[in-house]
């Protein structure tokens, strides 16, 4: 009884009939299957995650199964948003979402991070509910250290088509580079940092399995298009490998990229972008 109450705390007052309902018969099942669902579950330990995003991650994945979890994502679809209308602007739009979704960000006199967002689409909005209000009131640092496998522990990934499941890992990719760009501009001009490790650190939000790298500014010494950019950095050459990027074009990987160095791109000339899934690597030469 105090497992319910403590979902139902979490998740609100108009889920508790319909997860009532639902209750006694998943009580009912043996314990060696409630074991089974345990251990699939346990994709990511929550206590890693921030602790509102936890809150909300546990709730999702006690409920008894997949309709009752995608209800509640279309529950949270129906809640008013926090996003003002001057914030739907192409800086905020999330690239490579199969609905229109805007994220807005900003840093608080504590150090933490508010972010408002907003979709078009209902599922979606209830996804960007669950991120807004699991990662509101967290550091920089640990929204840019969530791992986005989350979304396995609460059960809800295959709730999703895989085009849902790729928006997903974008919006939380451009949430995770706003977070990062908000961290970086309050250290001052004292923490400033080379271009090249700015580039490195907003692109972790895609959680690469590979990335390269390579400032090919020397190549362009003298060049009207090198000149003037701090230390000399002004022409890159990136490489990288990452899952989000399955089911994008090119031009959508490249605009994902854009979109999460959205601050560095005007410090720099050039970036040459090669953009790939682990899949569509070559594979290793057989013996």
């Amino acid at each position: 009884f105090c497992a319910v109450v403590a979902v139902v705390a979490m998740l609100g007052r108009t889920f508790v009939a319909a997860w009532l309902a639902a209750a006694g018969a998943f009580v009912a099942r043996s314990g060696a299957e409630r074991g089974a669902v345990r251990r699939r579950a346990s994709s990511v330990e929550t206590s890693e995650l921030p602790p509102a995003l936890a809150t909300l991650v546990n709730g999702l994945a006690s409920l008894p199964d997949d309709k009752y979890r995608y209800k509640q994502l279309l529950f949270w679809a129906g809640e008013k948003t926090t996003l003002e209308d001057s914030a739907r602007i192409p800086e905020n739009k999330v690239p490579g979402c199969l609905s229109t979704v805007h994220i807005d960000a900003k840093l608080e006199s504590d150090g933490t991070v508010t972010f408002a967002g907003d979709s078009d689409a209902l599922v979606t909005k209830g996804l960007v509910h669950l991120l807004v209000k699991g990662l509101s009131g967290s550091t920089p640092e640990a929204i840019v250290n969530v791992d986005p496998a989350f979304i396995r522990t609460a059960k809800i990934a295959q709730s999703l088509t895989p085009g849902r499941n790729n928006g997903f890992v974008n919006m939380l990719g451009v949430m995770k580079a706003k977070a990062a760009a908000l961290g970086a501009a309050d250290l001052g001009a004292a923490g400033e940092r080379s271009v090249a490790a700015e580039i490195t650190q907003r692109l972790q939000a895609l959680n690469p399995t590979d990335l390269d790298l390579v400032d090919e500014s020397h190549l362009h010494a003298g060049h009207a298009g090198a000149a003037g950019f701090r230390g000399g950095e002004s022409h890159f050459k990136l490489t990288i490998v990452a899952d989000a990027f399955a089911d994008l074009a090119r031009v959508k990987r490249h605009q994902l990229i854009y979109t999460l160095l959205a601050d560095v791109m005007p410090k720099i000339h050039a970036l040459q972008i090669t953009a790939k899934t682990p899949d569509e690597l070559p594979l290793p030469d057989q013996p």
